[in-house]
């Protein structure tokens, strides 16, 4: 039985859609009979059966903590902000540093636990995990290093490229992780690919491990809306970013209710949208049936919500090309029910679901996009909506998890 280190930044599946894809990528390597230990920066006890699971403490007496402070407050009531001067000359802020220092002294601490491979995951562009490891070169011939999404910002595709302070520094980082580790893992065949372009060693040692389908998934009925089960439910659950414009979707919707204006159909978004939150909610105000919970909502929550939902969205950006997995598309897949998936015709949603996967459209499409809901209606109306995604429950799963760790070879 192999035995797996793992080195989180977040296994709270509230902080994120990152710490939920970790969350459910621990379980299964744990499913899959691989004897796990997880470490954790998530700054609360978690505890997950059948796993051990050990919180990293914050350094709160150190130089780095001391100034990570000061910087604070600095900010928060002078409002003098120096993590971008810091960053542009250091590469990262005090409290990524001492977070990092923290990570390595707890690791040093572990002494009976003799592992196989070392799997470090981070969470969106924030690498604390990769950061320490960096720093333990005894560790680095077992090192998977764990990619989420794109980084630095200005190796992200277009439309979302912006160079951060310090992004030369960054980028220097990035590379190191890939001259250091034995593997860089992707959820993304694209995002593995998007990497490769920008420094060779990403794609020569890059491996595939997709965002899986935990066996068993939480979900409790939220207070904050109610879903008729007679009702047509469209769901997009997730941040809306300013390049996941949703007037195509939202138009598109009221294009099939102004064709069908008796159907007994929702549209609900749920998720922080601080560049559309206005737009949304003047939309909510003239169609009673377009409703927009422009906030976070728990984990559990939305699970409950996706799983009782007609047809599940994903919003991608317009764009050339889109690299991500999404985190909520095994949640999606789990479903068994239709997912509208809005965005560019190359992406790694529409890899897995296939070329002929039929309802896909761009999302600025409002006609092809009321098209496709028309259909999804009337095979709602038929009791017709389940779907046949068994080639990507396997893709997802455990099983084929298994079979990529066991063949994974040391240097």
């Amino acid at each position: 039985m192999k035995r797996i280190l793992i080195v989180a930044e977040s296994i709270d599946a509230n902080q994120g859609s990152g710490a939920k894809a970790n969350l459910a990528l621990i379980q299964n390597l744990a499913q899959a009979g691989f004897k796990c230990k997880v470490f954790h920066y998530s700054r609360k006890q978690i505890e997950l059966e059948n796993l051990r699971t050990i919180l990293i403490p914050e350094n709160r007496y150190s130089l780095l903590f001391f100034l990570s402070r000061i910087e604070r407050y600095l900010r928060s009531y002078l409002k003098l902000s120096l993590n971008p001067k810091i960053e542009k000359k250091t590469g990262f802020s005090f409290t990524l540093k001492n977070d990092r220092n923290s990570i390595i002294a707890a690791l040093k601490k572990e002494k009976n636990f003799s592992p196989d491979w070392i799997l470090s995951l981070s969470q969106g562009g924030s690498f604390r995990p990769h950061h320490a490891l960096l720093r333990m070169p005894e560790l680095h011939d077992k090192w998977i290093a764990y990619i989420h999404d794109p980084y630095p910002m200005h190796w992200y595709p277009k439309p979302y490229t912006w160079k951060e302070p310090g992004h030369e520094l960054k980028q220097q980082f990035m590379k190191s992780i890939a001259d250091c580790c034995t593997y860089t893992a992707f959820p993304s065949e694209l995002l593995m690919e998007l990497m490769g372009k920008h420094y060779r060693p990403f794609r020569e040692k890059g491996i595939v491990i997709p965002h899986q389908i935990a066996d068993e998934v939480r979900e409790r009925k939220p207070d904050f809306l109610k879903i008729d089960p007679t009702e047509f439910i469209l769901l997009h659950a997730g941040n809306l970013l300013q390049a996941r414009k949703p007037k195509g979707l939202v138009e598109g919707f009221r294009s099939f209710l102004l064709n069908n204006p008796s159907a007994k159909a929702k549209l609900i978004l749920i998720g922080p949208a601080p560049h559309y939150e206005e737009y949304l909610k003047g939309i909510s105000k003239e169609e009673p049936r377009i409703i927009s919970i422009c906030e976070n909502k728990s984990f559990e929550e939305v699970t409950w919500l996706q799983n009782r939902a007609s047809v599940n969205i994903i919003l991608e950006a317009k764009a050339t090309s889109s690299p991500f997995l999404p985190g909520k598309f095994p949640h999606c897949i789990r479903t068994r029910k239709p997912i509208l998936v809005l965005g560019p015709v190359v992406s790694e949603v529409r890899r897995i679901l296939g070329p002929d996967y039929p309802y896909w459209s761009s999302i600025d499409d409002m006609k092809r996009i009321s098209n496709h809901v028309e259909i999804l209606y009337k095979k709602w109306e038929s009791g017709s909506l389940e779907m046949d995604y068994e080639d990507q429950f396997e893709y997802l799963s455990s099983s084929h998890l298994k079979k990529m760790i066991e063949n994974l070879r040391k240097p």
